[in-house]
């Protein structure tokens, strides 16, 4: 129970709300129940009056039973209008907590879990959670509510029947829903934990369809897929069978207590020995108050699932984060200047560091580009300069302050980045752009992209197009363009470029270095490569090997030096 506390303490945003919710489903209940109560007693007294040939005033009855009518309708309307809309703002607010604290978990926190489980547990264990207003707290409090209501009235009448039934509801609401919470418990973790594999493993054959027909292990990923689906549909069919277990269980008991009352009216309702008509108040008054009962013992019996839900959310959001960023206001950075000095860094989990001993002085609007083998760290050292990690040991000086002095929006405003992996929103081509510039015009957004030779995307719809999850429709050069374009929107004195001409033709590529060197010429440059295009008008090429920085210098210089550099353009 421990862990929705978390989630019980967000209702407070939306309690007004939720207590409106919870006053109509009492109302809509207890009209419900008068609407049947007084609808069997008039029938009965009509008939028995009918026989007697006694005169009694109908009016007020009918009346009553219209007025019931009413309000049971509009209150079902107004519960269901005002309940789901602050179940829709919980989940709302809900969602933004949780993506507000997977952010700053990036990518540390993250690393070990997959994206479609990921997925799963922002969306449907998220979802999940609205259970516990819906199916646990609104109809608890309603049927307490309700038993002391009917208990009350009907004690007017005959205090002995009046105890007798809110004792039974009472008990029946104490006793039944621990049993079937227990009994729902294993069988609730066990649908979260089977509907989350599921959807990993369907959205890991979603993702690599393409991949695992090339290599023919397209029947082996759907059979695994069966395999789970199957699992998945046991544990809903567990869970379904518990549910007609309490339902059951509930008619039974109803239709004992309805006897019980039954036999013990027809001897009598308070002083009168022949109740005659009250009989049937008294029957149809308890057939109806078993209907404020009848969803609380499958409430609590998918309490399980919520709670595993929360728990699978809670296991991600409960991390602390590996980089912490002080509090402050954004300090605008002018130029920047780079320091690092005996900076080691190693992955958590892994006992070989990336980086070892790395000493670099880049002065403000220098150009340098990290050239080298595949896993020497150069895109570490690209990710450690925007505290996407921590370094072990030594440091890093923007503008001869720490980096860790500053807060994140100063350390973003003043970073521009192309990564290795571009992120693209299943948005429009204009949502995907001013991520990086909220407040640029349309007219700019469109010169940035024809800059970039993208002009292509304007036709059609242009910047309203839709780019899909991930931008599936473009090509990896476009992909690529695209990133650059977002970096040169966002104009920041510091550029990281990480592989930024990668999956791009020689024209192209050439046309996005000269660019990059007319944008970026009073910007300091840092540029990850595996190329030796356009190199001659860098300022300075580190040469890196095994985490180390093995040579640096200018073009001429390395190449005088006749050292790894040197072997690189001997391999073209």
């Amino acid at each position: 129970m421990r862990a929705l506390l978390p989630y019980l303490a967000l209702y407070r945003r939306h309690k007004w709300l939720l207590s409106m919710g919870v006053f109509l489903a009492i109302v809509t209940l207890l009209a419900s129940i008068g609407l049947l109560t007084l609808s069997g007693w008039f029938l009965s007294a009509s008939a028995v009056i009918g026989v007697s040939g006694i005169y009694f005033n109908y009016m007020l009855p009918a009346a009553g039973v219209r007025a019931g009518a009413i309000i049971r309708t509009l209150g079902r309307y107004c519960e269901r209008l005002v309940s789901h809309d602050a179940t829709f703002r919980v989940l709302e607010h809900l969602r933004v907590t949780t993506f507000s604290k997977l952010i700053p978990l990036s990518p540390a926190g993250l690393a070990r879990f997959r994206q479609g489980e990921l997925l799963n547990r922002m969306v449907a264990d998220v979802d999940t959670l609205d259970h516990l207003y819906l199916r646990v707290i609104s109809p608890v409090v309603g049927a307490f509510v309700v038993i002391v209501v009917v208990t009350l009235g009907l004690s007017l009448l005959d205090l002995h029947l009046a105890l007798t039934l809110g004792g039974i509801l009472l008990a029946t609401l104490i006793l039944l829903p621990p049993l079937f919470y227990r009994a729902g418990r294993p069988s609730g973790e066990r649908l979260s934990s089977e509907r989350g594999q599921y959807r990993q493993l369907l959205t890991a054959w979603l993702q690599g369809h393409a991949e695992l027909t090339i290599f023919g292990a397209t029947g082996r990923a759907r059979a695994e897929l069966e395999v789970a689906e199957q699992r998945w549909q046991e544990a809903q069919y567990h869970q379904a069978s518990l549910s007609a277990l309490s339902q059951a269980l509930m008619l039974f008991i109803s239709g004992l207590t309805v006897t019980t009352v039954l036999w013990m009216a027809s001897a009598g309702v308070g002083a009168n020995t022949t109740p005659g008509a009250l009989i049937a108040l008294f029957v149809f008054c308890s057939l109806a108050a078993f209907e404020a009962l009848a969803p609380v013992t499958g409430a609590f019996q998918h309490l399980g699932q919520v709670i595993a839900s929360a728990l699978r959310v809670s296991q991600i959001t409960g991390q602390k984060p590996e980089v912490v960023f002080p509090d402050g206001d954004i300090i605008e950075q002018p130029q920047a200047g780079l320091e690092i000095r005996q900076l080691t860094f190693t992955y958590p989990g892994q006992s070989q560091a990336v980086l070892h001993d790395i000493n670099l002085s880049i002065s403000p609007g220098q150009h340098v580009a990290i050239l080298g083998s595949t896993g020497c760290g150069k895109s570490t050292l690209l990710q450690l300069l925007t505290r996407a990690w921590d370094m072990q040991q030594g440091e890093i000086d923007l503008n001869t302050l720490p980096i860790s002095t500053f807060d994140e929006s100063t350390l973003r405003a003043a970073t521009s980045m192309v990564p290795q992996r571009v992120h693209l929103f299943s948005a429009t081509l204009r949502d995907n752009l001013i991520l990086a510039a909220p407040d640029a015009h349309d007219d700019t957004l469109r010169a940035i992209l024809e800059r970039v030779g993208l002009e292509k995307l304007l036709l059609g719809e242009g910047l309203d197009g839709w780019l899909g999850e991930g931008g599936r429709q473009l090509s990896g050069g476009e992909l690529r363009r695209l990133a650059i374009a977002r970096a040169l929107l966002h104009h920041a004195p510091l550029m990281l470029l990480d592989e930024p001409t990668e999956g791009l033709d020689a024209e192209t590529e050439h046309h996005m270095l000269e660019l990059l060197a007319e944008v970026t010429k009073d910007k300091t440059v840092l540029m990850v490569t595996h190329r030796l295009r356009g190199l001659q008008r860098f300022d300075s090429i580190v040469v890196m090997d095994n985490g180390r920085i093995v040579e640096q210098g200018h073009h001429d210089e390395l190449m005088a030096l006749g050292g790894r550099y040197y072997q690189f353009h001997q391999r073209v």
